[in-house]
């Protein structure tokens, strides 16, 4: 497993149409790896393949909730010692996903982008879908989906369309977004 580099806007890479998984084979099975352990040195909870520079229609989302069941860990990742709540990690992996049946019923949520760091803005989407896509060995699977995997699959999938959730903001919104990412890049 390796940890990849995430591509930010405006790399113009990130607006390429993703092409379908025709092979389900060992180095498929690698990516996915990558973009997990990518996504999770991140501290995302979702990662689509163009975002480590490779157009396939692959996505990998893990929502990590807090178990409120386990009793807290102590921790001193940061060198500060401290306790946290152990983390349900749930991976998913998800090849040629489609979304069918979107909700009438829209949902706004505040939406964050690996690929738009430090940007967060509220983004209107179907409240439920059901999704159809392949796991990494080419079997098909069909599910609804409602909260926050509904609103993560469909913003990871708008990756593999070449779509960022800035893209669903006003031009003026859009516009100051990525001056604000601009300035953070030069201030670093």
């Amino acid at each position: 497993m390796a940890i990849r580099e995430i591509l930010e806007a405006p790399d113009p890479r990130l607006k390429t149409v993703s092409d379908p998984v025709e092979t389900f084979d060992d180095d498929l099975k690698k990516l996915a790896e990558d973009m997990f352990e990518t996504m999770y040195d991140a501290h995302g909870i979702g990662l689509a393949a163009i975002q480590v520079g490779e157009p396939v229609r692959l996505l990998v989302i893990d929502l990590q909730e807090e178990d409120p069941d386990a009793e807290p860990v102590p921790c001193d990742h940061d060198g500060h010692a401290h306790t946290h709540q152990p983390v349900i990690n749930d991976p998913r992996v998800f090849v040629n996903p489609e979304i069918l049946d979107p909700s009438e019923e829209m949902k706004a949520y505040q939406e964050g982008c690996l690929s738009v760091p430090e940007i967060f803005a509220d983004v209107d989407r179907p409240a439920r879908c059901r999704v159809r896509y392949q796991d990494l060995d080419g079997n098909p699977h069909e599910e609804e989906m409602d909260g926050m995997l509904a609103v993560c699959i469909q913003h990871e999938m708008d990756h593999l369309n070449g779509i960022l959730f800035i893209d669903h903001l006003s031009r003026l919104k859009r516009n100051m977004a990525l001056k604000k990412l601009k300035k953070m890049r030069e201030a670093a």
